[in-house]
Formats: structure tokens, C-alpha cells, sequence
């Protein structure tokens, strides 16, 4: 008997995300129970499709059965086509699986075999575009990025993403399109049709070389054959076509040094600054709001205020920060704020120094310093820093009231015997404590032992415990992107413990998905949690800026919160 042969070939093993692949499973023998893999990361474009052949060669006998697909990548990086398997004379025969490398889209030459050939005019568009507003912009100034969509004469049915677009070292923010707007237009000289599906404004964060990723789509279409069918009517071909930008490099430069103001902490547009009080005339007990304000537009949320020095006699507490902003393609505009309450201890007049504030001015490529005026503060009645500080005067000295007293004409004598220690409350109340606490100690010792026997409880409460070490270490790392990001995951993974009583071994996206929404949590809130949770591993390696370091921790922070309440 021949040897029983079975595998696995295909057309390429690297290719980009819009090329297809062709996977052939070959056997020598009529194998029974073809059992195809799962084709995980791949779309199914085409088959299964079999071929048979036989032959006698010189009194032999050659036989061959052939199974066929065409592949569609759905992802970039390395994706492993996993065994098939046969059955034959009782034997199992698998595979091995193959390795396929998913790059980029690349660029394709026309097939010869395309719709066209059918009969199309030859005159179809089909073009994904990502428009960027600016390629050379300073650090913090805001750019756009437009991604439209070109066609002529092919329907499009729908799409779906392939690879979103990355923003590695950009503050980045999306533009709500409510609703898909067919428009005319016109790329490279020829009339036609767009749409545009995706707005988004950008801030870099450093200087250098940037990329940004690029945008890929699967567009389903209906193409035109210009044949006819035996009614007459128009034969459409339906297909599905992957489109990409590819990838856009910026040029970021650096703010100047040359005149950057001290205590300068990165604004970047056009701004005013306001520094108001309140009130300045107080009485004993009272306070006041300090509100420190920057409005105009420009990076908004990417910078600090300045902070307010008073003097020792006023105590300042930590400000209440306020962000009232709106994002669109020409950047964010609004108002920042941090209110200051301020609660003066003594009597007097006091000043608050002037405040700076400074910004790159983007109009005229210089930097500008705004300065707020001096605040005084009259504090009408209390006690004066002087009383306070008694100090001051001699220590020795006395009162001038304190001087002289008059000779008391009342003599209060207390008696010089002591009550007997034996046969008094205080012995009673020592004799009888230790069995009054008896009780009490037997009933603290069945609940210790209580809650040692409940496992469940325990490793809950320490889950709890778990999860809140790690979330505050978090906060201790955001100047550590690779520290942080491992804190914010044993943070996240510990609260699903607490919350489903569930161990790492079952912490799978989908067990995940299904025990949250069987507990009534919000939907939205479990996809962002499962996109967190997915997203502190990659960050470890990637570009990560201070401000999306932050703006994680928050992220997680309300996640965490959301959760909580939802949670049944």
C-alpha cells in the first residue's frame, strides 16, 4: 500500500491586508470526514471547492483529492491556519499548521481577470483618502485628519474596518458624524462621488518624525458588467474590495526656545487669563473664591495654570478643577478653570501676588505673557497675627493685669486623707472586668472563626484590597509608562476576581462580556473595560505620552466606578 499523504499549501505565506490567499488541502488517498479548520483571523471568500483526479502511468495507479478556499486577511501581524484533519482506515491524518504573515494593503496591479473583463467600462473608482490639514505642525498645534471615501460608477453596500488607524504620540480625538452625506466631487481631475466617514483632530506630543497608521477597509460593492440578462436588466457583479490610506509621516517641531517664559507649561493657541476674587473685604469666619481661568482656543486640556502664592495667613485649599470644552476640526475652545478656596486666620490686609500666564501664540509663531493684577484681601476683625504669635514679646513679662492680685478673703482647704483603694468603685469595677469581657471575647473568637471559614468572602475582601493597592500604585506611576500599565491590569483583573468571583484562569473576553451583562452592567461600560484591559498589555511597548497615560487612569477609574454602581 502507498504511504498516505496529506497537507496543507498555499500561494503565499506573506501578503498584505487586501490580498487574498489561496489554501489548497491535498491527499493521495479518498480520505473520509475532511474536518477544515476554523480559519481564525481569516474571512471566507470562496469554497470549499474539490477536485478529484486519477491516472495509470505504466500499470500504476495515482490518485489525488483536493480541497480549495480563498482567504481574506482581517487582521494584520502572524495568524496560524491550524490543522485539517481526514479519516482513513480508521487512521487520523492532520496537517501542520502553516504561518501567514499579514502586512500593510500594498498596492495592486489590475487582474486580468477583474469584472472589467466582463464588460465594465473601465472608468471605476474606488479610493480611500485620509486628508491631512497640516504636515508641519509645531508641538500641541491642532491638525485634522479626513478620511473620504472616492467612488464612481460601483455601488457600495457597506464596509467594515480592518485596521483603525494609530495615534502614537498624538492627543487624539474623534468628530461625530451623526449621519453618512453622499457629496460630489472630484479626485485627481476625474468627477465623482465621496463620502466622509471618519474626522479626527489630532495634537502631537513630541517633535520628530510621527506616523499615523493607516485607515483599512473591506467596502462590500456592486459593480456594473454591462451585460444583460435574458429580461434585459443589468447584470451587477457583487464583490467585496479592501481599501487603505496608507500610511501618512508628520514632521513635528519643537516650540522655540528662544524667549520661552519661565514657568512656561505648554499652552499652545490663543488664550486669555483671568484671575478674580470673589470678594476682598471678609469678616472673621469667612472665605473666598479664588478662580484662576484660561479661555480661547488651543490645547485646552494639555497644560496647567499657574498656581496662586498668598501669604501664611491665608490658608489655601486645593482647587477644584473645571473643563468646559468643546472639540471640533478647527481644535478645542472653551474655558478651563480651578477655583481656589481661600479662609483667612487673622486680622489684616493682605496681598496676593500678580500671576503669569503664558502661551505659544500660533498667529505670530512668538510666545505671549499675560499678568494678572495684585489682589488685596481686608480681613475687618479676629485675632491679629501678633496675639498669635506671643513670641514676639518678652516671654518673662507678664500681663499688666497679672501684676497684682488681691489677697483672696475665702481659704478653700482640701483635705490631706485619702479614701482606702480597698472597697472603693475603682477596685469593684478591676475586680469584676475580666468576667465581664468574657462574652465578649468568646463571641469576637466565633466570628473570627466564622470568617476564616468563609473562602469565598476572604478572597473577595482581598481582591477588594488587591484592586484598590494596585489602582492607587497606578497613580504612583504615571511618570512609569511600563510600571503603570502592569499596575492598571492587576487593578482591572483583581476587580473582576472581587466583583465575579471568577479566577485568572476564566478571565477569557467573552466569559468576561457574558458574566457582566448577566449582572446588569451597562453594555458600553464592558466593551470599554474589555478594550482597556486589551489595551494595557500593548501599551507596555507602545509610544505612550504622559497625557494618554492620564487620560487611561481616568478611563479606568470611571470604568471602575460605572461598574460598581451597575453591578447586581
Amino acid at each position: 500500500m502507498a504511504q498516505v499523504q496529506f497537507e496543507a499549501k498555499v500561494s503565499k505565506n506573506t501578503l498584505g491586508l487586501n490580498e487574498r490567499l489561496r489554501i489548497d488541502f491535498v491527499m493521495n488517498v479518498d480520505g473520509d470526514n475532511f474536518d477544515q479548520p476554523a480559519f481564525e483571523g481569516f474571512k471566507l471568500v470562496a469554497g470549499p471547492s474539490q477536485q478529484i483526479s486519477q491516472s495509470w502511468i505504466n500499470g500504476r495507479s495515482s490518485f489525488q483529492k483536493v480541497y480549495s478556499y480563498i482567504l481574506q486577511p482581517e487582521k494584520k501581524g502572524t495568524i496560524i491556519i491550524k490543522q485539517a484533519a481526514i479519516e482513513y482506515n480508521g487512521q487520523i491524518y492532520k496537517t501542520s499548521p502553516i504561518k501567514i504573515t499579514v502586512t500593510n494593503a500594498v498596492a495592486q496591479e489590475r487582474d486580468p481577470n477583474d469584472y472589467r473583463q466582463q464588460g465594465g467600462s473601465g472608468n471605476e473608482l474606488l479610493q480611500l483618502v485620509a486628508e491631512v490639514s497640516k504636515t508641519t505642525p509645531y508641538v500641541n498645534e491642532p491638525i485634522t485628519v479626513v478620511y473620504k471615501l472616492y467612488f464612481n460608477e460601483i455601488g457600495v453596500t457597506g464596509f467594515r474596518e480592518l485596521a483603525k488607524p494609530k495615534y502614537n504620540d498624538f492627543w487624539n480625538q474623534n468628530i461625530d458624524i451623526k449621519q453618512l452625506v453622499m457629496e460630489e466631487g472630484s479626485y485627481q481631475g476625474q468627477r465623482c462621488h465621496y463620502v466622509v466617514l471618519k474626522k479626527t483632530i489630532l495634537y502631537p506630543q513630541k517633535s520628530g518624525r510621527l506616523t499615523i497608521e493607516p485607515l483599512s477597509l473591506d467596502i462590500g460593492v456592486q459593480l456594473p458588467t454591462n451585460r444583460r440578462d435574458m429580461f434585459g436588466q443589468m447584470i451587477i457583479a457583487e464583490d467585496n474590495k479592501v481599501v487603505t490610506t496608507g500610511a501618512k509621516g508628520i514632521s513635528v517641531r519643537p516650540l522655540p526656545e528662544a524667549g520661552k517664559p519661565e514657568g512656561f507649561t505648554g499652552a499652545v493657541g490663543k488664550f486669555n487669563f483671568t484671575v478674580t476674587p470673589s470678594r476682598t473685604t471678609l469678616k472673621s469666619g469667612e472665605g473666598l473664591d479664588l478662580i484662576v481661568s484660561a479661555s480661547g482656543t488651543g490645547n485646552m486640556k494639555l497644560f496647567t495654570l499657574p498656581k496662586p502664592v498668598v501669604p501664611n495667613a491665608l490658608e489655601m485649599y486645593d482647587p477644584v478643577h473645571d473643563e468646559k470644552v468643546t472639540t471640533s476640526l478647527s481644535g478645542m475652545s472653551g474655558k478651563i478653570t480651578d477655583k481656589y478656596t481661600i479662609i483667612p486666620q487673622y486680622k489684616g490686609k493682605y496681598a496676593i501676588k500678580p500671576m503669569a500666564f503664558s502661551y505659544f501664540d500660533l498667529s505670530t509663531n512668538s510666545y505671549k505673557t499675560i499678568n494678572s493684577p495684585e489682589i488685596m484681601v481686608d480681613v475687618l476683625d479676629g485675632p491679629t497675627l501678633a496675639e498669635a504669635n506671643p513670641s514676639t514679646a518678652s516671654k518673662n513679662a507678664a500681663p499688666k493685669a497679672e501684676q497684682f492680685k488681691y489677697i483672696k478673703a475665702k481659704t478653700t482647704l482640701v483635705s490631706v486623707v485619702k479614701d482606702d483603694f480597698y472597697g472603693s468603685d475603682l477596685y469593684y469595677a478591676l475586680l469584676f472586668f475580666p468576667f465581664a469581657i468574657i462574652p465578649i471575647i468568646i463571641l469576637a473568637k466565633k466570628k473570627k472563626e466564622a470568617i476564616d471559614s468563609d473562602v469565598t468572602g476572604n478572597r473577595i475582601r482581598m481582591n477588594n484590597k488587591l484592586a484598590k493597592k494596585y489602582l492607587s500604585q497606578a497613580k504612583k506611576q504615571l511618570n512609569n509608562k511600563e510600571a503603570f500599565y502592569i499596575a492598571l491590569e492587576k487593578a482591572m483583573h483583581n476587580f473582576l476576581k472581587a466583583k465575579l468571583h471568577i479566577e485568572t484562569s476564566e478571565m477569557s473576553k467573552d466569559n468576561i462580556r457574558e458574566l457582566l451583562l448577566s449582572r446588569n452592567a451597562n453594555p458600553e461600560t464592558v466593551q470599554n473595560f474589555i478594550n482597556l484591559t486589551e489595551n494595557c498589555e500593548f501599551a507596555r511597548y507602545a509610544p505612550a505620552s504622559s497625557a494618554s497615560i492620564q487620560q487611561d487612569y481616568d478611563k479606568a477609574v470611571l470604568i471602575i466606578s460605572e461598574l460598581e454602581k451597575q453591578i447586581v
